[in-house]
Order: C-alpha cells, then structure tokens, then sequence
C-alpha cells in the first residue's frame, strides 16, 4: 500500500517564477538536496521534459528511478509518476502552483508505495526528507 504525504507552503516568488524552477527538472541537484544526479531521456513537443532517471539518497543508499512527467494542466500543476525504479513499486506526485497575496500557494502531494515495507519511524523520518524538497524550492525561487 502506498504512503502518502502531503506538504502546503507560500513562496514569495510569481507563480511564472516558482514554474520555471520547477520544470528545471535538470537543475534539480544544485537545489534539492537528496537528488543527485538528473537524466532526461525525453521531451515533450515544448522541450520540457517527460521521461527523467534521477539518482537521488534515501533511507542511507542511492537509489535510481525514472518519472513520466504530466504537462496536461500546466502551468497550474506538475505532476508524474514512476516508470521504473529499483526499491520503489510506484510513486505518484504533483507540485500544484496557485496565486496568492503574498506570491503563489503550493502543494506538493506524493504517494510511494516501496518494494519491502519499512518501519514506522524509518517510514516519518523519510517522508520528512521527502516534504524538505518543496522547502527546498521556496529557498531557490526566494533567493
């Protein structure tokens, strides 16, 4: 069964600006931490892209796994989900950009389902690091 998490937060930044970063998805490791390594195996017809294998730290070792990202409802949502990954049986997840008064509202909603369970406390402490990436793109866009 799939773990699911979900993280809102306020960025002082435009939406067209919290979107540029977001779809960056080749940048991704100068500013979220656990990710560190991005491959972008395809494109959309807009250059964006749509089939990325990332190399990224969890739970104390590397693991890979590659995302189909979802152009359908841009630029008010990212979203994606895996492909194939090597400890992970699926992952679902959106970043959800709206305006608001002090810049753009967003949620980050994510469900993993792992191929062998995981205990409680390893469980909350990795959906932690996980929620951080969206703390991690209010730094970059406010910076």
């Amino acid at each position: 069964m799939a773990e699911t998490a979900t993280e809102t937060i306020t960025i002082a930044a435009t939406p067209e600006r919290v979107w540029e970063i977001a779809v960056d998805i080749e940048n991704y490791p100068t500013w979220a931490r656990d990710i560190k390594d991005v491959t972008v195996h395809a494109t959309d017809d807009q250059g964006r892209p749509s089939e990325v294998e990332f190399r990224a730290s969890a739970l104390g070792r590397s693991t890979h796994y590659t995302l189909q990202y979802d152009y359908t409802n841009a630029p008010d949502e990212l979203g994606w989900k895996l492909l194939r990954g090597d400890i992970e049986r699926s992952i679902d997840g959106a970043f959800k950009f709206s305006p608001s008064v002090n810049g753009t509202e967003v949620q980050y909603d994510l469900a993993i389902d792992l191929v062998v369970p995981l205990p409680g406390f390893v469980k909350r402490r990795a959906e932690v690091r996980i929620l951080n990436t969206v703390r991690e793109l209010k730094v970059r866009a406010e910076a």
